[in-house]
């Protein structure tokens, strides 16, 4: 029988000490991981939830590791992210925007070209789908080739001038790191579906209850209701959300026929 494990992740604030004293506040984050894994947990995952301070780099990627160990191949990994999202200059020339995609962690920002060297620790016959509700998410898994406010307008995203002030300040660090991973290189992955809140150069809005991306995805699910693939997932999320936030459909490592069109979170 195929085994399940899901990783849920929800920042409702940063570390404001680690960027340059932003931090972040956001209202249903939180929520939005909880929500996730009581729909894991009912599909039959095994879930683990890590909420704001526990959403530091080495909790994610040592939860991540931990399931690349116990997966093999015909299993799936659910990884759900809710917080901010954020864009770097990339230094290394591998993006056709010019900027990398983070995830914004509690600790620091977490590059795309990392969570996808994550994933690629995993057996080549595990199925992941991967679900992120924050800004510029479009390729978050890619492998390389607004302001603030508050209430339900808040969007996901770091604001533009607390990015630039975090990348300088840390600039030796992250462009070791952006050379270090283009050295490792693509390499073969499992095959990965993402379904994300928004294009790379959109904005995800945060709400009262759920994000929005989330909120419209719990009720296309509708508690199991919905009937139909990845892609129809897809496609149906992004009937019920405005055109300023176009959620993404990006796959990596050429997932299979059969896993496309499985049921979401069909362990």
């Amino acid at each position: 029988m195929p085994h399940g494990l899901s990783i849920h992740i929800g920042l409702n604030k940063v570390d404001p000490a680690k960027y340059n004293g932003w931090d972040g506040q956001l209202m249903a984050c939180e929520n939005d991981a909880h929500d996730m894994a009581a729909v894991a947990r009912a599909a039959g995952f095994e879930e683990t939830v890590l909420l704001t301070q526990q959403g530091t780099v080495d909790n994610i990627t040592a939860a991540l590791r931990k399931a690349a160990k116990k997966l093999k191949d015909g299993d799936i990994l659910l990884f759900t992210y809710s917080g901010h999202g954020s864009q770097m200059p990339d230094a290394e020339g591998d993006e056709p925007d010019e900027l990398d995609e983070t995830l914004v962690f509690y600790d620091r920002q977490f590059l795309d070209d990392e969570l996808n060297r994550e994933f690629r620790r995993f057996s080549p016959g595990v199925r992941i789908f991967t679900l992120l509700d924050c800004c510029h998410s479009g390729t978050a898994t890619e492998v390389p080739a607004a302001g603030e406010g508050n209430g339900e307008a808040t969007p996901r995203v770091m604001p533009v001038l607390r990015q630039q002030q975090v990348f300088e300040q840390n600039k030796e660090f992250y462009q070791n790191l952006q050379r270090e991973l283009r050295k490792e290189g693509n390499g073969a992955g499992p095959g990965t579906v993402l379904i994300s809140a928004c294009q790379d150069h959109q904005v995800a809005l945060d709400g009262r209850a759920n994000g929005a991306f989330t909120g419209a995805l719990l009720r296309v699910w509708d508690e199991g209701a919905f009937d139909g693939g990845y892609q129809e997932f897809h496609r149906s999320i992004k009937d019920r959300l405005p055109r300023s936030q176009v959620p993404n459909f990006h796959t990596t490592g050429s997932p299979s026929p059969e896993f496309l069109g499985q049921k979401p979170f069909t362990v």
